[in-house]
C-alpha cells in the first residue's frame, strides 16, 4: 500500500504492507531509533508517538499502530520534539530535574509529555500512566512536567496540522456506503479501527489477517449525537471522546473508562471495536449493558438494532451475520443510578479481574427494576437475572441485599486463571453490590482515598 503523511514536518510516501506496524517503520526502514520497542503491545510506552489529525494531537502507541492508519496525517517521534530554536521545555525540565535516568524510557515519557504540554494538560499522574519507568524513578519525571507547565508551546508544534485529513483508499472506505459494501465483498475480512486488540495479534500471534479495511478515513463512524433524551456514539468514536462524551451523565462510567487503558490505548481504542471484540473481560459492555444501551449493525443497506446484551451468544460467537459490522451504539441519558466498578491487580491500565454495571430503580424505598451486568464472571458479558429477581419488590435495605447475595452463584460459575480464583471472583461480583448499596447511600466508597 502507498501511504502518505507527515513525519517530523517532512512529507513521506511509503510502500508497505498492510501490517507494519509504525514502530518497524521507523525503526527500520527512517532510522529513527529514538522510538523504543519495550513490550510490543501497547503497555509500556516507550513506543509513543505524537500523531495529528482532524481530532488535535495525540500520543499513540506506535508498536500496535499499522502504518495504512497515518495516511494524510502527522507523525512526530522523539527526534523531531526539539526544534531549531532548541530543546522542547519538557526536554529542558528533564535535563534539570533528572529525569532520564537508564534512558531507555526517556523518549516515550518525552513525546507523551510533549503531547500533553501541547494540549494544556496538567494532570500528569494520568497523562503519563502509560509510560512505566524501569528505574522506578517516577518522582524527578513528574516534577519534570511540573515544572514545563508554565513554558509556552514553541512554535514548531504548531506545525503539524494534517493538510488533508486521512486519506480514503480502496483499503480504507470513506463512507459508512463504501464499508458496507467491501465488508459485503469480503465477508471473512478483518477491520481495524484503533487495533489495540489487532494489533496483538500481529506482534504476539504472528497472525496473517488476510483482506482488510482500515476504518480511520470512515467518518460516517466518528459521530457522537447527544440529545434530551440520548447519547449516539459512533462505532469509530475513540474511548478517549467516549469518555468526555458520558462524563457529565456518567461520572463512574468515566471514571472507569480513565483505568480502561492508558492514554494512549484511549486515545487509540474505538468503542465499537471493544464490543464488537466480544471480550468476556472487556469493561464497556458490562456497563453499557446496566444502562441498557442499544447496539446499531448494518450488513449491506439492512440496519438493524438489538439490546447489546443479545449480541453476545457464547464465548467468541457474537450476533454478527457474515459481512455485518457495528455502526454504533445508544445509551439513555438520565439514568442516576447508575454505576460501575471495576476490579484489576494494578490500578492503572490493567485487565480486569471483575467489572461490574449497576443500575437499581428504587421508588419509595422499594426496588422497581434492576439492571447488573458483569465481565469476567462468564464467558460472555451477561446479566445477573437471579440477583435482579432477588432485589426486585424488595425494600432497598442492607437486608435486602445480604438476602440476595447467595443469588450470584445461580448466575455465574467463574473460572479460574491468573487474575483471580472462581471464589475470589464470586465474592468480589457480591462485594460489588454491597458497595453499590453503600455508593448510593452516599458513603465514600472511594477505593483509594486513604482514611485515617
Amino acid at each position: 500500500m502507498n501511504i502518505t503523511f507527515l513525519l517530523n514536518g517532512e512529507t513521506v510516501t511509503a510502500d508497505v504492507a498492510p501490517t507494519v506496524t509504525l514502530l518497524d517503520f521507523l525503526r527500520e526502514a527512517k532510522g529513527l531509533c529514538g522510538t523504543k520497542e519495550g513490550c510490543n503491545e501497547g503497555d509500556c510506552g516507550a513506543c509513543t508517538v505524537m500523531v495529528t489529525d482532524d481530532h488535535g494531537a495525540r500520543a499513540l502507541n506506535a508498536c500496535i499502530l499499522f502504518v495504512p492508519q497515518l495516511a494524510g496525517k502527522a507523525v512526530r517521534t522523539v527526534e523531531g520534539i526539539a526544534g531549531p530554536d532548541g530543546l522542547h521545555p519538557v526536554q529542558q525540565a528533564m535535563v534539570d530535574h533528572h529525569g532520564s535516568q537508564c534512558g531507555f524510557c526517556t523518549p516515550g515519557f518525552v513525546v507523551s509529555m510533549a503531547t500533553a504540554h501541547l494540549n494544556g494538560r496538567t494532570d500528569h499522574d494520568d497523562q503519563l500512566a502509560g509510560n512505566l519507568c524501569r528505574c522506578t524513578g517516577y518522582a524527578p519525571i513528574i516534577r519534570a512536567a511540573r515544572a514545563a507547565e508554565a513554558a509556552p508551546v514553541p512554535s514548531w508544534m504548531h506545525e503539524d496540522l494534517a493538510k488533508e485529513g486521512a486519506s480514503a483508499t480502496d483499503a480504507a472506505p470513506a463512507t459508512v456506503d463504501a464499508l458496507a459494501a467491501w465488508c459485503l465483498d469480503h465477508p471473512d475480512g478483518t477491520l481495524i479501527a484503533g487495533a489495540t486488540d489487532v494489533g496483538l495479534w500481529v506482534t504476539k500471534q504472528f497472525r496473517e489477517l488476510g483482506e482488510v479495511a482500515f476504518l480511520h478515513a470512515c467518518t460516517d463512524l466518528q459521530g457522537i449525537d447527544i440529545t434530551e433524551d440520548a447519547i449516539r456514539i459512533g462505532a469509530g468514536v475513540t474511548m478517549t471522546r467516549v469518555l468526555d462524551a458520558v462524563a457529565d451523565d456518567y461520572p463512574s462510567y468515566a471514571a472507569m473508562i480513565r483505568r480502561y487503558g492508558s492514554v494512549q490505548v484511549r486515545n487509540a481504542a474505538t468503542i465499537g471495536g471493544n464490543i464488537a471484540n466480544g471480550s468476556p473481560i472487556g469493561d464497556n459492555p458490562p456497563a453499557l449493558i446496566a444502562l441498557d444501551a442499544t447496539l446499531h449493525l448494518r450488513r449491506g443497506e439492512a440496519v438493524r438494532d438489538l439490546p447489546l446484551q443479545d449480541f453476545f451468544l457464547a464465548y467468541g460467537r457474537q450476533d454478527r451475520q457474515p459481512g455485518e459490522f457495528v455502526i454504533g451504539v445508544t445509551i439513555p441519558r438520565g439514568r442516576s443510578a447508575h454505576r460501575v466498578y471495576k476490579l484489576s491487580k494494578r490500578f492503572d491500565q490493567d485487565i480486569s479481574a471483575v467489572c461490574g454495571g449497576f443500575d437499581v430503580t428504587v421508588d419509595n424505598g422499594q426496588v422497581t427494576a434492576a439492571r447488573i451486568a458483569f465481565g469476567g464472571m462468564a464467558g460472555v458479558p451477561m446479566r445477573a437475572a437471579a440477583v435482579e429477581a432477588a432485589l426486585i419488590g424488595q425494600p432497598w435495605t442492607e437486608a435486602t441485599i445480604t438476602t440476595a447475595l447467595p443469588a450470584f452463584a445461580a448466575d455465574f460459575q467463574p473460572m479460574s486463571d491468573m487474575r483471580a480464583s472462581a471464589a475470589y471472583r464470586l465474592e468480589a461480583a457480591q462485594n460489588m453490590l454491597r458497595r453499590y448499596f453503600a455508593d448510593l447511600s452516599g458513603a465514600d466508597v472511594d477505593v483509594r482515598r486513604v482514611i485515617a
